[in-house]
C-alpha cells in the first residue's frame, strides 16, 4: 500500500517512523510547507516524491491513502480534498476546530465511501486498550476518569521546541483526546459538559487554563484539567478510578495506584500507540472495514467540544 504524508513535524515524523515498521506499507510522497525541510526529512527516510502543494501531490502521485498531520485549522478542507480525490483519510486529531467543518468531512465521508479515520491515539495505546479489554471482560467498572494535560506553551512553538505557523488550542486539540477516550472507555455517551478558562493569552488569543467536567449517561465522571502554563512533567497523566482498582496511565505505560509498573507488553504487535494508529488505518483499508476512531465513531466527541465552546463564549 502507497501512502502519502503530509506534514513533515513532528507528528509527520512519528507517522514515518511507524510506516518502517509495517510489512506491505511503503511512503512514497511527503507534502509540506517549505521545501528545503521537507526535502531533508525525505531524503532521510527515502521518499523519491516531495511537493509543497496537496492538490499537485495528489494529482502526481500513485498514493492510495493520506495521513495528515498538518496545522489543525486545515484538517476539515484537506480530508475532503483528499477523499474528493479518491484517497483514504487518516487526518491527525483533532479532525476539525468547528462542528460545521467536522459535519462536513462526515457527510464527505458518507458520499464517498472511503475510509476516514481520526488520530484520536489514546484509543490504540497499550496502557489504555489494557483497561479497555478489562472493561470489556466484565472485570472494572469506571467510577472516574481525572485527566491531567500539561504543557509548557507560553510561545507558539511545536512539540519539537519550533516555531508554528499556527495557534495550538486547549480545547478542540488536547480536550478532544479526553472527551473521545472517556466515552470510549466507558462505553456510554456524555449527557452533560462544563467548562471554566483563565484569563486569554495576549498574543496567542487563547486561555492557557481551562478545567472540563464530564458526565456520562452511565453515571461515570470526568474531571479533565489543561494547561499550557505548566513548568513541570508535560504530557497528559490518566488516573482511572474504577470499581476494581485504580490505573494511572502516562501515553503507553501503565501503573496500578501504588505507581507498581503493569505489563503491557502483550496488548498489542507494538508498544507504540502512534504505529498501532497507523496499523489499524492500513488494515481497515485492506479489509474493507470501518477503522476504530473512525469519523462516524468519533463524531460525537466534537459536539460535546462545540457544546463546551458555546459555553465558554457565554
Amino acid at each position: 500500500m502507497k501512502v502519502m504524508v503530509v506534514g513533515p513535524g513532528a507528528f509527520g515524523i512519528k507517522h514515518l517512523d511507524s510506516i518502517k515498521n509495517i510489512d506491505g506499507v511503503e511512503a512514497v510522497s511527503l507534502v509540506g510547507r517549505k521545501l528545503n525541510k521537507t526535502q531533508q526529512v525525505a531524503n532521510d527516510y527515502g521518499i523519491a516524491h516531495v511537493s509543497i502543494d496537496l492538490a499537485t501531490a495528489l494529482a502526481e502521485t500513485a498514493a492510495e491513502a493520506v495521513i495528515l498531520c498538518t496545522p489543525t485549522q486545515q484538517h476539515a478542507a484537506e480530508s475532503i480534498q483528499c477523499m474528493e480525490a479518491g484517497k483514504h483519510v487518516q487526518v491527525e486529531i483533532p479532525l476539525a476546530d468547528t462542528w460545521v467543518d467536522a459535519e462536513a468531512v462526515m457527510d464527505k465521508q458518507k458520499e464517498t465511501g472511503l475510509t476516514c479515520m481520526v488520530g484520536h491515539t489514546r484509543r490504540f495505546n497499550p496502557s489504555h486498550q489494557w483497561v479497555n479489554k478489562r472493561i470489556k471482560a466484565g472485570e472494572l467498572n469506571i467510577q472516574q476518569l481525572d485527566v491531567q494535560t500539561y504543557f509548557f506553551r507560553r510561545k507558539n512553538i511545536n512539540a519539537k521546541g519550533e516555531a508554528r505557523s499556527w495557534t495550538d488550542h486547549l480545547l478542540w486539540h488536547h480536550a478532544a483526546h479526553t472527551v473521545d477516550l472517556f466515552a470510549y472507555q466507558v462505553g456510554s455517551p456524555i449527557v452533560q459538559a462544563n467548562a471554566i478558562q483563565g484569563p486569554i493569552h495576549p498574543e496567542l488569543g487563547i486561555a492557557l487554563d481551562m478545567s472540563i467536567q464530564l458526565r456520562a449517561e452511565n453515571g461515570a465522571i470526568c474531571t479533565l484539567s489543561l494547561s499550557f502554563n505548566n513548568d513541570g512533567p508535560l504530557g497528559t497523566f490518566f488516573r482511572y478510578i474504577c470499581d476494581n482498582g485504580t490505573y494511572i496511565a502516562r501515553y503507553d505505560d501503565l501503573f496500578n495506584g501504588k505507581e507498581e509498573a503493569i505489563d503491557v507488553s502483550q496488548v498489542a504487535v507494538s508498544m507504540n500507540g502512534i504505529e498501532l494508529q497507523d496499523r489499524e488505518f492500513f488494515s481497515a483499508i485492506e479489509q474493507g472495514r470501518e477503522p476504530n476512531s473512525s469519523v462516524a465513531k468519533v463524531l460525537p466527541c466534537y459536539k460535546v467540544l462545540h457544546d463546551l465552546e458555546q459555553q465558554l463564549s457565554h
